[in-house]
C-alpha cells in the first residue's frame, strides 16, 4: 500500500507554524494561504520558489506539494544558472516575493494579503513516493546536476533530526534561521522539521546581530537557533545582550572546537553540529564540545571505494559519494579529515585549506580571511610557496603582524604570497566563499 504523509503534523487549527515580526501564524491560517496561493499557480509542473520571506517559502513550497508540482531549488539564480533551468524544466515559473525580481522565468507574485480563514481543517495527505523538490549542486562542467528529493526520504530525515534535538519533548519550539530556506540545511532544519515536529519556524532571516535580538526577543521560548559557522562568529564578536537561547544548531562547514566552547558559554545552550550535503541530506551529527566524532544518523551507512567514501541507507535516496575525506570509526562513527578539493601539496608537505583559514583567522585582528591555490599549474604537487596567497579582513593590521603571527603556526612553506587586504570577502547567504567569487577578488586584487 502506498505511503500516505500528512503536509504537517500540527494537531489542531490553533497549533501556531510561524511567527512573524512576533506575531503567530495558525495551522488554519497556513492552510487557507497555501490553497491561496495553489488556486494561483499556472499549469506548469515545475517551480523557482524564489521567496525571500521563509513563511511565504514554506507556504509556495506546500501548495507545490499539494498539487503535485516539484519546487526547484538551485544554488543560486545567476542567469547562467538560470538558462540551465529553463533548458531542464521548459515549463518552469518563478514564485516569488519580491516586486523587482527579474530571473528570466515567466513569473507568480505571492499574494500581499494572508487569505481568510475558513472553518475548514483538513490537511493534505501526500504521497510518499512523490518527488517534491529538486536540488542542484555544480557538476564538474559547471552545469547544475539535478538531485530528487522525494516526500517520504525528507520526512524521514527531518523526523529523526527532531528526534536527536529532543523536539519531541511536548514543549513548543521557536525555530530561528540565518540561513535561506533554499539551501538544503535551511530547508530541512527550520521549514520541515517545523511543519514534521509541529514546531514554529520565524519567517524572518536575521544577519546582524542586532537583528538576531530582535527576532529572537520576539519569540517564546525554548528558541533554536539554526545558523553557520560564519553567522556564530559574527554573534560572539558582537558585544550585544543575547536573548537566551535553548539549542543552536550549526552546519555547512566544520566549527572549530575554541567557537563551538565560546557558543555554549555565551549562550548557555547544547550546540549541535549537522554533517550533511545537499545530494545526501543531513546524515549525522555530534556536539563538538563533548567529540570530534560524528555519530550517523539511524539507517544510514559510509562505505569506501576507489578513494571515497558513499553515504547510503536510510533517508539517503541513492548511494552518494561525500566530498570529504572520512576515517570511518565503529558503531556508525567517523572523523572527517578534510575536504578533497581542499588538499595541497607542496614540495611533497599536504595541509589543507581548511586548515590554513583556521589558523589565519584565529590571528588576532582577523575577521576573515581565506587562502587559495593561485592557478597556474593543475599538479599541486609541482607547485612552489608563492603559488599559495590568501585574502583577509583585518582593518588596522600589518602584513607584517601577520606574517609574523602565521610563521608560529604554519611550515614556512605554506606561508602566502601574496597577502591580500580587502574590505570584505564575498561571502554567499551560508557563509560560503564560491570558487568564482574567490577568483574575481582575486583578479581585481593581483
Amino acid at each position: 500500500m502506498m505511503q500516505r504523509i500528512p503536509l504537517l503534523v500540527h494537531g489542531s487549527p490553533g497549533a501556531v507554524v510561524a511567527y512573524r515580526g512576533g506575531k503567530a501564524i495558525t495551522a488554519q491560517q497556513f492552510l487557507a494561504d497555501v490553497a491561496l496561493v495553489s488556486a494561483l499557480l499556472p499549469a506548469g509542473r515545475h517551480v523557482l520558489n524564489a521567496c525571500a520571506d521563509r513563511y511565504r517559502f514554506t507556504v509556495g513550497l506546500a501548495a507545490c506539494i499539494a498539487c503535485d508540482k516539484i519546487s526547484l531549488l538551485p544554488p543560486t539564480q545567476v542567469p547562467e544558472v538560470i538558462r540551465h533551468l529553463r533548458e531542464f524544466a521548459p515549463d518552469a515559473y518563478c514564485l516569488t516575493d519580491s516586486d523587482g525580481c527579474n530571473v528570466g522565468l515567466p513569473i507568480v507574485n505571492f499574494p500581499a494579503n494572508f487569505a481568510p480563514q475558513t472553518a475548514v481543517w483538513d490537511v493534505p495527505l501526500i504521497n510518499g513516493d512523490q518527488c517534491v523538490a529538486y536540488v542542484f549542486t555544480s557538476g564538474s562542467s559547471g552545469t547544475p546536476v539535478p538531485h530528487v528529493k522525494t516526500w517520504s526520504k525528507l520526512v524521514e530525515c527531518v523526523r529523526i533530526e527532531a528526534g536527536l534535538l529532543g523536539l519531541d519533548d511536548g514543549r513548543h519550539y521557536s525555530l530561528v534561521a540565518t540561513v535561506p530556506a533554499q539551501h538544503m540545511f535551511g530547508f530541512e532544519s527550520s521549514v520541515l522539521v517545523a511543519l514534521q515536529s509541529g514546531q514554529a519556524f520565524c519567517a524572518e532571516r536575521p544577519f546582524y546581530p542586532a537583528d538576531f535580538v530582535k527576532v529572537l526577543a520576539a519569540v517564546p521560548r525554548p528558541r533554536v537557533l539554526v545558523t553557520t559557522p560564519i553567522h556564530l562568529r559574527a554573534l560572539l564578536a558582537a558585544a550585544i545582550d543575547m536573548p537566551a537561547l535553548d539549542i543552536v544548531l550549526c552546519a555547512t562547514a566544520p566549527l572549530e572546537p575554541a567557537i563551538a566552547m565560546a557558543t555554549e558559554a555565551r549562550f548557555g545552550a547544547p550546540l549541535i553540529e549537522i554533517y550533511g550535503s545537499t545530494e545526501t541530506g543531513q546524515i549525522a551529527s555530534r556536539r563538538t564540545t563533548q567529540s570530534m566524532e560524528w555519530r550517523l544518523w539511524p539507517g544510514v551507512q559510509l562505505v569506501q571505494c576507489d578513494g571515497l567514501t558513499y553515504a547510503q541507507g536510510g533517508h539517503v535516496e541513492t548511494p552518494t559519494p561525500l566530498g570529504d575525506l572520512v576515517e570511518i570509526l565503529q558503531s556508525g562513527r567517523f572523523l572527517l579529515q578534510g575536504r578533497i578539493e581542499d588538499l595541497v601539496n607542496i614540495a611533497g608537505k599536504r595541509s589543507s585549506l581548511a586548515y590554513l583559514n583556521h589558523q589565519i583567522t584565529a590571528l588576532p585582528g582577523v575577521v576573515d580571511g581565506a587562502f587559495f591555490l593561485r592557478e597556474g599549474s593543475p599538479d599541486c604537487s609541482t607547485i612552489g610557496s608563492n603559488r599559495l596567497g590568501a585574502v583577509l579582513v583585518a582593518p588596522g593590521v600589518t602584513a607584517e603582524t601577520i606574517m609574523r603571527g602565521l610563521r608560529e603556526r604554519l611550515d614556512p612553506i605554506f606561508l602566502p604570497r601574496p597577502l591580500l587586504f580587502v574590505d570584505e570577502i564575498p561571502r554567499n547567504s551560508t557563509g560560503k566563499l564560491t570558487k568564482s567569487a574567490l577568483r574575481s577578488l582575486t583578479e581585481r586584487s593581483l
